[in-house]
Parts: C-alpha cells; structure tokens; sequence
C-alpha cells in the first residue's frame, strides 16, 4: 500500500474512533441541552473562533433547515455592535474546544446579566465555558488524527458530529417531517418532490388506451406507439387493467402458437396501481420503488384515466 494511504487510513480511524467517543456524552447533559431549545421562543445563536467557527457556522446552517430557526456569530464582531441581535428571547451555543477561548468568555457575563441561556461545547467539562453553561456538551477527543496530534481534526469532527446529533434530537421532539425540510429547500430537486403533485408532471395527452377485447399484437403496436412502455385497459371510462410491453413479450415467448388469437384480457393486470392527482412525486416514487415498477396510473375517485406518471417524469 502506498504510504500516503496509510497516513491517510490512519486519519479515518482516529476520526471514526473520535466519534464513537462521544456516544457516551450524550448523557442528561444532553437532554437538558435540548429541553433548552424547545423552550427558547427566540432564536440559536451560535457562536465560535477559528475552526470552531467554521463547524459552528455548519451547525447552524444544518439546526435553521430543519427547524431551528438558528444563526451564526463571530464572537469578534459581537464587541463591535452584534450585541444587539441577540434577545433575552434567544438561547447561545457557543463552542470551544478548550473551553477557555478569551474572545468567547467576554461575552458571557453579558449573556448571564440578561438571563440568556449558554449551552457550552467543549473538550474541556471543567472549563470556564462549561461552568458557567446552563448545560454543557462535552466532545473531548484522545486525540487529534492527523500525525503532531496538534491540528484540530478529530476534535472538529466530534464537535460537527455532536451538532448532528443535536440536530436529530431536536427534528424528532419537533415531529419535523420530510415536508417541513422541502419548505427549506423549495428550489432543489428534494423540494420539488415533495411538493409538486403528479397531477404537475403526468402525461395526460394521447395516452396508449385498449379495449380488453383488442388482439395482443394490435396491442402492442399502440404500446409501442405510446413510447412509455403500457397501455392502459379501458372500459368505455373505466380502468380495467394495465398491460406492458414485458407482459406481452412474456406472452409472445410462453404461448407462440395462440399469440396472434390472444386478447390483452388474458394477460392483462387487472389491479394496476392509482394514485390520485394531488400525490407528491415522493409518494408516487415511493410508489414505484416498493413495487418494482416504472409507471403508475392517475386516476379520480370513480376510477377514470386521468393520466400517467413514470419514473422518467418524476425525476425531471
């Protein structure tokens, strides 16, 4: 093996046994750390120095879009005129690997003068940071990963780690669902899942119909024809039945010597899955994937074809 992959394996492990280190840290530290924010009415302000602030500022970022509403603030500017965001309303996160970083200590007294709640996170339980915290989140580390033992990267790993997991306490006491994280992020392609509606994206224009009545080999000239793969069997108005491409390929295979007398009522699904016009293309790809198949018919509550969705639409 090449010795920088070792180096660089030596690293993941440091880092992967940094953090199984702090699963016994989330202790009733923890616990009062999250009964905290729940009660705070205001907002999480976070806040930290130098690589603390820079996972300080992704903690933050991750606790705002998923229903904390929390923001970022360097402990430098607070001095010049950032004291004023901050409200008895709000609740502090302020993060420090020692625990005894001078630009963060500054302001705590003005924090406990205005009965602000602290929720300390540091390597160091008997800190200054710690003792003077309304709950303190520790995320000490044997050691750092990389070789001096000196740069922080097992630390900043525990401590992005130890937000996560405050992040994922605080969804589920919230009940925060897949549709609260799509109003965070309407505009990525998890946001249109979760909010647009198959009747948005069905195919509803010259859909490939059959009568059950009509031979398999006519029936495959109007799949082909359709170009998504079926033909929805119809009744007059009613669905009946879906049969696919597969189906009559199997059939052409299994029973060459009738195929041309065959009609698409004897190999036909007579229970085609439906979703209704306002499910969300994540509950009809859920849909899909469950079943194992690459369409589902849109239909109304007296079963009339109203259009069809494919996996090529929901992933548009």
């Amino acid at each position: 093996m090449n010795r920088w992959s070792e180096v660089a394996i030596k690293c993941l492990h440091a880092e992967a046994e940094a953090l199984l280190e702090q699963i016994p840290h989330v202790d009733e530290s923890f616990e009062r750390a999250v009964e905290i924010i729940l009660a705070c009415s205001g907002k999480l302000i976070v806040t930290g120095v130098g690589k603390s602030g820079h996972i300080g500022a992704k903690i933050a970022a991750t606790l705002s879009s998923t229903g904390t509403p929390s923001f970022f603030v360097n402990p430098l500017d607070v001095f010049h005129g950032d004291l004023g965001v901050i409200t008895p309303a709000d609740v502090v996160l302020a993060i420090s690997n020692s625990g005894q970083t001078d630009e963060l200590l500054r302001f705590l007294p003005y924090l406990k003068e205005h009965a602000i709640p602290v929720i300390g996170m540091s390597g160091n339980p008997q800190s200054l940071l710690a003792l003077h915290s309304n709950a303190h989140l520790n995320i000490a580390v044997s050691r750092e990963a990389e070789p001096l033992g000196l740069a922080p990267t097992s630390s900043t790993t525990a401590t992005l780690a130890m937000g996560d997991a405050l992040a994922c306490a605080l969804m589920t006491a919230r009940n925060f669902k897949s549709t609260d994280f799509a109003q965070f992020h309407p505009g990525g392609s998890l946001g249109r899942r979760l909010l647009t509606t198959v009747g948005d994206v069905m195919y509803k224009n010259n859909l490939p119909l059959v009568p059950p009545t009509m031979s398999l080999a006519e029936a495959l000239i109007v799949v082909s024809r359709g170009r998504l793969g079926l033909s929805v069997v119809m009744d007059g108005d009613k669905i009946v039945g879906i049969v696919t491409d597969g189906d009559i390929r199997r059939a052409m295979e299994s029973r060459q010597q009738e195929f041309f007398n065959l009609q698409v009522s004897e190999i036909m699904s007579p229970h085609p899955k439906k979703v209704s016009l306002d499910t969300k293309l994540a509950d009809a790809e859920d849909l899909l994937n469950r079943n194992k198949i690459h369409a589902v018919l849109v239909a109304d509550a007296d079963d009339h074809l109203l259009g069809i969705v494919d996996s090529f639409a929901l992933n548009l």
